[in-house]
């Protein structure tokens, strides 16, 4: 398992009658980009300020290589927290507000020079130092947030939605930004979103959240390929789920009709999930289609188009470059390894 940096153990919190977390169990690696992904509510802040020291937990233990600081106040951990809102010192030049945590740590001022110039190399921000936060786009605000974080040298990097108020385009390109800074940096994130695609396009390892409990962690590859449960289909993307009978090792049925998958270790004939990405799904004449179907509705997205085609009782969403027009009679193809088998239960 190597070393952990962080482990949660049986973090249990409550506010009032609302538990937010119940026996939450996790382990963090050192230099890992960890995600916490889930929607408002699911505990996923709270989880964060526990760790960064903001919170205690109500049972259970923050460990830090090995020692447990559920007591130990936010300036005392080696940690530090990049916020939704920048919460820069508008009254500060940008040099003074990158130097604001070392100057409390009382550090020389030769040193404080070179670590808030080297941190405004790190975030491509150079020759900023005597500008003034309302000067700068939203971007800028939230690269000079980071410089602040990163220049007392962290050995975990707490963000908290940074990326909520800025534009599309902006939020794109910071994301690219993030995943290189880490890099660079050789430290842990521990990053916190409710967007699908800043997990997906950024982290090593995602967990996804839902009513403080843990619903599935793994790569954003695995994430997305092999959901555990409906929540995490309909949560990661956009999902075709339907019913489903496991019949045997690699052999399903929906639809009313029966399909190969790569999927095994079902009881006989088990009732199942079947999950299909909407992009998985393959249009072809209605000869040649596994299943038939009609055009019911076409919306052009961009990079694709998005169609609704009616099959019997069923309503299959599909992403593809190419267009049918609405009313047009096709066939779909969905190959083995675009179909994912899940098991008939409750989010765990």
């Amino acid at each position: 398992m190597g070393e952990h940096i962080i482990d949660l153990q049986g973090i249990t919190k409550s506010f009032g009658e609302v538990t937010v977390l119940d026996n939450f169990n996790l382990y963090i690696r050192p230099n890992e980009f960890i995600t916490l992904l889930g929607p408002s509510g699911c505990g996923k802040t709270t989880l964060l300020r526990i760790i960064g020291g903001f919170e205690k937990p109500d049972e259970g233990k923050v460990l830090y290589r090995g020692q447990d600081i559920a007591d130990v106040p936010p300036n005392k951990r080696n940690f530090n927290t990049v916020f939704q809102k920048y919460s820069l010192f508008p009254h500060m030049n940008i040099y003074e507000n990158i130097a604001f945590g070392l100057r409390i740590k009382k550090m020389p001022e030769e040193a404080i020079r070179e670590k808030v110039l080297n941190a405004l190399e790190i975030v491509n921000l150079p020759g900023f130092e005597a500008r003034y936060p309302d000067s700068l786009s939203g971007g800028q605000q939230q690269r000079i947030a980071i410089a602040r974080a990163i220049v007392c040298e962290p050995e975990v990097l707490l963000f908290d939605e940074p990326l909520g108020a800025l534009d599309l385009k902006l939020r794109q390109g910071m994301q690219h930004e993030l995943k290189k800074l880490r890099e660079a940096l050789g430290i842990t994130f521990i990053y916190v979103t409710h967007d699908q695609e800043e997990a997906l396009t950024m982290s090593d390892t995602i967990v996804v959240m839902h009513g403080g409990l843990i619903q599935q962690i793994g790569t954003p590859v695995d994430i997305y390929n092999e959901p555990k449960n409906k929540f995490v289909a309909r949560f990661i993307g956009e999902s075709n789920i339907v019913d489903g009978v496991m019949h045997q090792d690699f052999e399903v049925s929906f639809a009313d009709s029966t399909f190969t998958c790569v999927d095994s270790g079902f009881a006989k004939d088990e009732a199942v999930d079947v999950v299909i990405r909407p992009e998985d799904i393959k249009i072809v004449e209605k000869a040649e289609g596994m299943l038939q179907g009609t055009v019911k509705s076409v919306y052009f997205k961009g990079v694709h188009y998005e169609m609704i085609i009616e099959n019997g009782a069923y309503q299959w969403l599909v992403h593809s470059t190419q267009m049918e027009e609405a009313g047009t009679e096709v066939g779909i193809n969905i190959y083995p390894n675009d179909i994912h088998i899940m098991k008939k239960e409750e989010n765990h």
